[in-house]
């Protein structure tokens, strides 16, 4: 998921597919820890995923925090 396309969701949108990635990426961990994955660099694309969305919520933070 790239930055452009989270900037342009709503803030519940945000918050959705924050909960859904991060509930993916603690089921690939288990996956992993049970069994090696296929392609383990796909953990590394989710938990920048989660780190992008929680950026994007803390700018708009302070972005109405600064109105």
């Amino acid at each position: 998921m790239k930055y452009a396309e989270i900037k342009d969701l709503a803030l519940a949108e945000i918050m959705e597919k924050l909960e859904l990635e991060r509930e993916s990426l603690a089921k690939l961990k288990l996956n992993h820890a049970i069994s090696p994955l296929e392609n383990p660099r796909i953990l590394g694309e989710r938990r920048r995923n989660v780190a992008r969305l929680l950026t994007e919520v803390r700018r708009r933070e302070l972005e109405n925090k600064a109105e």
